[in-house]
């Protein structure tokens, strides 16, 4: 999208604007303070600058623009968060080509294809129907099956295709939108997709029916659940069931709970468990986890306890947990599945979910129970267990993880530890930032010079233009041994933190005076000196061993002069 479109958003509607409907703010010096929206917290951390249009939660560490805002509190991509602003702004987006023009066409003509079949499918579910009957049969009431709006596909081979034929939806715009689909043996004839199906329409996170689920009434047939077809507005490997309804709960909640079938989510969010999300006939995806992380960093799988069911749980796991997820798992009595549990005694589950443990622990005991061969038991650990012991990401927690299998199987920690497949290469795996971008995991520790550079640049941005920020920026000069336009071009390229931006302003106050930084600028300099005098003292012994007497005394110099400015600032 034109970047000219984000500028005048921007410039029609403040930070303040946005974050208000959603964030009771009052002001705390140059900033607005609130009640983090992320979670739960009696103390306000969640800070909003004005003047930057920024915002920053540190409860939660995580910040950015208004757009930012919207994607987390929306669940929405970039372009979900421009559709919306845009909207509010009175900004019309504009496609700048001929081919952007036709997708956005195309889209909006599946968008509409979606909604009337839905609409078709929620007019045919009458009381009266067998469809209906089976819902409330799996322990659904009437208010969920209207609030979630179920749907009948009738028993018929053209039946919403003639009935959308009549609207002005052609058969190419149907097949698109996965509704229809075209015979094998016979070109150009069309026929329905779902027929004689209870029907659960599946949303995107902005709450825009994209696709169907459709449980089939006859039990002869042959695909008890059909999903639709991925099309230009489903994609399996992005959306989860639920997730447009349950974001608020797992944000308040912190945690999600996740589940195979859209009875089980269904069931627990009529049973007050509105953190409860699901899979649409796929595994568990980066995009999904990204997805969830959105909202929370820990994952409650609740998935079927039969074999099928625990190899879910693991690939799940596995998944979740390289990301740098909690991850959990409710042990659910044998040969049920949370509809059955939820729907017998909503308290029991409760009580599961409460007593659930990390997914290591779960597949402990449950392997432990199975396999009452010891070399058989040794051989599920390593080939279930430890690949997940591997992908914990705290090495604290991983410590605690090998010291509790050891217990288990009557073995030591050290025996554990040299049984761990592939450690290195296993943490070394792809993860997925923010931004849904694949990257390598590293430590994300900051030297103690990289945290000192990065204070004083960030108070130099906060008051930019004040007499503060111009004595920063000559000390600055000075400390490195840079002219004032060097210092001022590093200063420009150099990335800070919107977390050290924020800590900057809260420190400082509204109106610092130009002193106000020279302890920052010592404990600069202090760290720089002491960078200097490793990598001199390096230099030194390189020379030494090499019997370079100029590089000797050259070096003994620079540490001489390195020391006596250190002693000055002490």
């Amino acid at each position: 999208m034109p970047t000219d479109t984000v500028k005048q958003i921007k410039d029609k509607i403040s930070i303040l604007e946005v974050v208000t409907p959603y964030v009771k703010l009052t002001r705390a010096g140059k900033y607005y303070r609130g009640l983090s929206p992320f979670g739960k917290e009696k103390t306000p951390s969640f800070y909003v600058n004005p003047e930057r249009g920024s915002y920053y939660c540190f409860s939660t560490t995580q910040g950015g623009d208004q757009f930012t805002f919207i994607e987390k509190m929306e669940g929405v991509d970039f372009k979900g968060a421009l559709k919306i602003l845009a909207e509010k702004a009175g900004v019309e987006i504009i496609a700048s080509r001929p081919e952007e023009i036709g997708v956005r066409d195309k889209i909006e003509k599946l968008r509409q294809a979606t909604a009337k079949a839905e609409f078709f499918y929620v007019e045919n579910l009458s009381k009266e129907s067998e469809a209906y009957r089976y819902a409330l049969s799996r322990g659904l009431t009437q208010e969920s099956i209207t609030s979630w709006n179920l749907g009948y596909a009738q028993d018929g081979w053209r039946i919403l295709l003639e009935k959308l034929a009549t609207e002005g939806l052609s058969p190419k715009e149907l097949a698109e939108a996965g509704l229809i689909k075209e015979a094998d043996e016979k070109p150009g004839t069309y026929y329905d997709r779902f027929r004689n199906r209870l029907m659960f329409p599946i949303a995107d996170t902005a709450g825009r029916t994209v696709a169907f689920t459709g449980r089939a009434l006859d039990p002869a047939d042959g695909a008890k659940y059909l999903n639709s077809p991925e099309t230009d507005v489903f994609k399996k490997s992005e959306i989860l069931f639920g997730m447009n309804r349950a974001k608020d709960a797992i944000r308040a909640r912190g945690f999600a709970i996740l589940v195979e079938g859209q009875f089980d989510l269904l069931l627990l969010h009529q049973a007050g468990f509105q953190n409860t999300i699901a899979l649409s006939g796929t595994a568990l995806s980066g995009k999904h986890i990204e997805l969830i992380k959105r909202y929370a960093d820990n994952l409650m799988l609740c998935l079927d306890g039969d074999r099928a069911g625990l190899r879910a749980s693991a690939k799940t796991a596995h998944a979740a947990l390289l990301s740098g997820m909690k991850v959990k798992a409710v042990e659910l009595p044998h040969g049920k599945d949370p509809a059955d549990v939820v729907s017998e005694d909503p308290k029991v589950f409760t009580s599961l979910v409460g007593s659930a443990k990390s997914i290591v622990e779960f597949f402990i005991s449950i392997l432990s129970r199975e396999d009452g061969n010891e070399q058989k038991l040794l051989e599920r650990v390593e080939a279930i267990v430890l690949p997940l012991v591997v992908a914990v990401q705290s090495p604290l927690e991983q410590n605690r993880l090998v010291e509790s299998i050891a217990r288990t199987l009557g073995s030591t920690p050290e025996a554990v530890r040299a049984s761990l497949p592939a450690t290195t290469e296993l943490r070394k795996e792809t993860v997925y930032d923010e931004k849904n971008e694949s990257v390598s995991r590293g430590s994300g520790t900051l030297s103690s010079l990289q945290t000192r550079r990065e204070l004083v640049l960030s108070t130099i941005k906060s008051y930019e233009g004040t007499e503060l920020a111009k004595r920063l920026i000559s000390e600055y000069s000075r400390i490195i041994s840079l002219t004032h336009e060097e210092a001022m071009a590093h200063i420009n390229e150099e990335p800070v933190s919107e977390r050290a931006l924020f800590e900057s302003g809260l420190a400082l106050g509204e109106n610092p005076e130009a002193s106000s930084g020279d302890d920052i600028l010592r404990m600069f300099e202090i760290a720089f000196l002491v960078e200097e005098h490793k990598k001199v003292t390096q230099d030194l012994r390189r020379a030494e061993a090499v019997n370079d007497t100029e590089g000797i005394l050259q070096a003994t110099k620079v540490l001489s002069e390195l020391s006596v400015r250190r002693a000055k600032l002490s």
